[in-house]
């Protein structure tokens, strides 16, 4: 159990330093020390660590001040806090604050090494319900994409043959439009979906440290790392590996990235050692990667490697009636979790959600009906009780041609403009635009148009 354990120990007296390291290092622990809140911070920042002892009282930043940034950087690290005051008014408030446990000082060495053990234990125990749901609990199927619009079903079709295969794939699209929800599929629809499926922010970390998060590292590879750790790969072999953001990572990782996709094996940071493994790669960018390549950003031969299969997210601006088919579900779901029993969107809402540009994709679309179920007070969600930006988009006066639009946006106007003009008649208004009927009910669709 102790093998391997980080222990960070924050005290800003030597002496009681020294006493926790010398016990926790006799059962097996590495341990890290830092004097104060501040140097706590960076050292949780900049390598893993799997428990933390802190003290309350200390310069500079004291542990209570600390806390709250341990627990942004640490989510899942069981913190506990150490006290010589013997105050269960500060134990309490550290509780409250995000901390599992609290110790009283003069330390009882004892109690002490019961309580790392048990916490170590009971976080390992959630690491492995976690793991398990993903393996075996969420089952996610083509019904987690909604929307019955062309783009939609043709990337369902498209899905149903890409995903029993084991074929690299790259999605590409804006943020917010549900990358991550197609890996899943991808993964639980595949060969492999008894297999873990491991997901990696590329963009959130260092770069020093993804290739460790990556590759794994040893002991004394880089500073800081202060035991052998195994890597991404590692826990993926046999399953799936997600890389979202692949479009963030150094030139020096994607050499390495390039050697897992060709070869199948990989050195982990520090190591001579060639590891093999068997993992099946999705990636996600939101970028332009030829662009970023043809700039020098990204190497080419690594973006055909990846692209071996490309899946497009449309923009919800293209989806035409899917927004009001996912508004409907998300007020379901805000209703259930909100305890409120709205009816639905009134017409004027409907119009408007429907007609807006959504830049944020479904992200922003699951955020602006969550906010609205929580301001309603009527039975109905009203456009008064959607989201700033929506409301003042439906101030501006629709269909107006004016300097700075864009082509598409002027289309879009010029096409409103016609159909008012003609009393909503699309036969009239296709021939004086120029265009056949079938033409004009694509545009509409194409750019959210209200249904008349």
């Amino acid at each position: 159990m102790s093998q391997g354990r980080t222990i960070l120990i924050v005290d800003d007296e030597k002496a009681h330093r020294l006493m926790l390291r010398a016990h926790l290092e006799d059962e097996g622990y590495s341990v890290i020390e830092a004097a104060d809140g501040l140097k706590a911070l960076d050292m949780a920042g900049a390598q893993p660590v799997d428990l933390v002892l802190m003290d309350v009282v200390m310069p500079r930043m004291d542990g209570m001040e600390a806390l709250p940034g341990m627990r942004s950087l640490l989510a899942e690290t069981p913190i506990i806090m150490m006290t010589a005051f013997g105050s269960i008014e500060s134990a309490v408030v550290a509780l409250k604050a995000g901390a599992e446990d609290y110790l009283p000082k003069p330390l009882d060495m004892e109690e002490v090494l019961i309580k790392v053990k048990r916490h170590l234990k009971a976080a390992g125990l959630r690491q492995t319900v976690r793991v398990q749901a993903e393996r075996l609990d969420e089952r996610f199927d083509f019904s987690a994409l909604i929307g019955e619009s062309t783009p939609m079903l043709q990337l369902k079709e498209t899905l149903a043959m890409v995903a029993p295969s084991e074929a690299t794939v790259l999605i590409t699209g804006e943020s917010g439009t549900g990358k991550e929800v197609v890996a899943q599929i991808i993964h639980q629809n595949s060969g492999r979906k008894n297999g873990p499926l491991v997901k990696t922010n590329c963009a959130a970390l260092a770069e020093n440290l993804l290739e460790s998060e990556l590759f794994g590292h040893e002991k004394g590879s880089f500073t800081g790392a202060v035991s052998r750790r195994d890597g991404r790969f590692k826990a993926a072999d046999q399953g799936s590996l997600f890389l979202d953001e692949i479009g963030e990572i150094a030139v020096t990782t994607q050499v390495k990235l390039l050697r897992v996709l060709q070869e199948g094996e990989y050195n982990p940071v520090g190591s001579d050692k060639t590891f093999k493994t068997d993992v099946r790669v999705i990636a996600a960018t939101n970028r332009d990667l030829p662009k970023a390549v043809a700039q020098g950003e990204f190497r080419e031969d690594l973006y055909y490697r990846l692209n071996v299969v490309n899946l497009h997210m449309p923009p919800l601006r293209q989806r035409g009636e899917d927004v009001l088919i996912l508004a409907d579900r998300f007020l379901k779901e805000f209703n259930k979790k909100n305890n409120r029993e709205l009816k639905g969107f009134s017409p004027e809402a409907r119009s408007r959600l429907q007609s807006y540009s959504w830049p944020g994709n479904v992200r922003e679309l699951l955020n602006a009906v969550e906010r609205s179920v929580i301001m309603s007070r009527g039975p109905m969600v009203e456009i008064t009780d959607l989201p700033l930006a929506l409301q003042q988009e439906a101030n501006k006066p629709e269909g107006q041609i004016r300097p700075g639009l864009t082509i598409r946006e002027m289309e879009r106007a010029l096409i409103v403009r016609t159909l008012e003009a003609t009393g909503q008649n699309r036969t009239h208004a296709a021939e004086l635009l120029g265009i056949t009927r079938k033409t004009l009910q694509n545009k509409i669709k194409e750019y959210n148009l209200p249904k008349v």
